[in-house]
């Protein structure tokens, strides 16, 4: 038995890493060497990494240290860095179905790092993208969703986020936006906040129709991840 469920609306909000990019290879190296430069448990650094901005992670594990100092060391070491990157199956035809103005992402990572990886997946280049260095509060804080709801000209309301980590659920429902946890980096059980969860992205239809857009998940009974209502 195949099970199914529909949302509506007028825009959708993307993650990046962990949505439409899996970089978590390329991430997970990143920070277990930073981790280790300064004798920190990596797995718990990782564990506060995902979804979060460079600077609140290195503010949340090691807050003796210059923030500032040790971002610029770690972007430096991901701008032009593909080992570890990959595109998620399904990401190109799903932004493909989409009209240019109706969807945007917001990134934790800085503009340089997100970029690159778009183009490097040969992924489509959205009109509007939020990353860590337009805004001043990252991931759960809503800044960065609202600011893409704005520039895309609708209200919060309006759009539907698809995120990968807790925070990001957060800070979607934080900014008054329904959300769609797709368990790519953490179990479904972690992203139980979301208002539908699925086990990869290409559960997803997208059908984008007049002023709306109708997005439709499907999935095996034996392998359904989210909430039933």
């Amino acid at each position: 038995m195949t099970l199914t469920r529909s949302f509506r609306c007028k825009a959708i909000l993307f993650d990046l890493d962990g949505v439409l990019v899996n970089s978590a290879e390329r991430v997970e190296r990143t920070w277990r060497a930073w981790a280790a430069t300064h004798g920190l448990d990596a797995d718990l650094v990782i564990a506060f990494a995902h979804g979060r901005r460079t600077v609140e992670t290195i503010q949340l594990v090691a807050p003796e240290l210059s923030a500032s100092a040790e971002v610029a060391a770690l972007e430096s070491s991901e701008a032009m860095s593909s080992e570890g990157v990959y595109e998620i199956p399904g990401a190109r035809e799903l932004l493909e179905s989409l009209p240019p103005d109706r969807w945007a992402v917001v990134t934790s990572g800085v503009r340089a790092v997100a970029e690159f990886r778009i183009r490097f997946t040969g992924l489509p280049m959205p009109r509007v993208m939020v990353c860590a260095d337009a805004i001043a509060r990252g991931k759960p804080d809503p800044e960065g969703y609202l600011a893409a709801a704005e520039r895309l000209g609708l209200a919060a309301a309006d759009c539907i986020v698809i995120e990968d980590a807790p925070a990001g659920i957060e800070a979607a429902h934080n900014g008054g936006m329904r959300s769609i946890g797709v368990a790519t980096t953490y179990p479904a059980a972690r992203l139980g906040e979301a208002d539908a969860v699925v086990a990869r992205l290409s559960d997803l239809t997208i059908q984008p129709a007049a002023d709306q857009i109708l997005i439709t998940m499907k999935w095996p009974a034996s392998e359904a991840p989210g909430k039933s209502t």
